[in-house]
């Protein structure tokens, strides 16, 4: 068990820096036959089914159920349906209703209800199908590696049985749905941050297990601890003879292990890792472009927009309005 805490060390320390804040989260009520569709975005998307079922539908994959208690992530925020039925014409997800119940928390398409009974049944209707839906961002780039490689959909029951907390936060959720208490909304949008960054974590640990690429060269102890380190400093002037020196190696092997195992020399992967930060400031802090470059040690703001646009493919102000745009996605 040590040795393979220890494997996984540098990993863990780049994992506690993910974060995933929430956008917009909905708590969506519909009777069959319904299909909404979500178009793509760059905030990932998050679905738990509370009761009733539904079916989800990518352009990489075909017809899914989800039943109750089932949740998915779809990190990169692609286009998909979810269906009451898979024969269901779909509208999209903004032309239903929403009410506000607090700055980020909506209740969507409860017009189709309709008038309640006592025991709050629609009388001789079927019940409704309940779903939580979330819009969250990664505060890591949309290119950074980790997300890359993840898949277009993450399902938490495929990871379940690998990550016991997962069906713990399932079951949590299930229970705030079924007994829809004052402020469920709220703790399920909680419970929802808290389950997207485990199904991820499982999915780090158990589910991506090829034994090639950025992963395993995270895992590799003495490369894992020199992207560790760039990663939680991105800032910092990181010369090869510094990295060497942390991998313990003379500068030309640690150059050839490290080409060898990332597929790229130390100084090109240095460069995207900063220039990744820097679009996060500029986007999402709002940094002023002048202050990003000083930051990450450039001489003038001209030749960090020029490393900008050479690593990302737009300067550094596209950054800035993309973040708007961004900013108005709606979950």
């Amino acid at each position: 068990m040590n040795d393979f805490l220890s494997d996984r060390d540098e990993l863990t320390e780049i994992l506690l820096g993910l974060r995933l804040d929430g956008v917009e989260y909905g708590r969506c009520v519909l009777r069959a036959p319904w299909a909404v569709a979500f178009p793509a975005q760059r905030a990932a998307r998050f679905h738990f089914v509370g009761s009733g079922g539904s079916w989800l539908r990518t352009p990489s994959t075909d017809w899914k159920r989800l039943n109750p208690g089932d949740a998915v992530l779809l990190p990169r925020g692609s286009f998909h349906i979810l269906a009451s039925s898979p024969d269901v014409p779909a509208v999209d997800i903004d032309s239903l209703a929403r009410v506000a119940v607090s700055d980020n928390i909506y209740l969507v398409g409860a017009e189709n209800i309709g008038p309640r009974d006592p025991v709050g049944e629609v009388e001789g209707a079927v019940p409704p199908d309940v779903m939580f839906c979330g819009a969250l961002r990664f505060n890591l780039d949309p290119l950074h590696p980790l997300l890359t490689m993840m898949p277009d959909v993450m399902h938490a029951g495929d990871l379940a049985k690998r990550d016991v907390t997962v069906p713990a936060l399932l079951d949590a959720m299930e229970r705030e749905v079924a007994l829809d208490r004052i402020g469920a909304c709220g703790i399920l949008a909680r419970l929802a941050d808290v389950l997207a960054a485990s199904i991820i974590r499982a999915w780090v640990e158990c589910g991506c297990s090829d034994s090639t690429g950025w992963i395993a060269a995270v895992r590799c102890p003495k490369i894992g601890k020199v992207i560790a380190a760039i990663h939680a400093a991105p800032d910092r002037d990181w010369s090869v003879p510094m990295m060497a020196d942390l991998m313990g190696a003379s500068r030309s092997s640690f150059a050839e292990a490290f080409t060898r195992t990332m597929g790229e020399s130390p100084a090109k992967y240095v460069a995207k890792v900063k220039m990744f930060q820097a679009r996060h400031w500029i986007a999402n802090d709002g940094m002023r472009i002048a202050v990003a470059a000083d930051r990450l040690g450039y001489d003038s703001e001209a030749s960090f927009s020029r490393a900008f646009k050479r690593v990302i493919g737009h300067p550094p102000s596209a950054s800035r309005v993309g973040d708007r745009a961004f900013a108005a996605v709606r979950a």
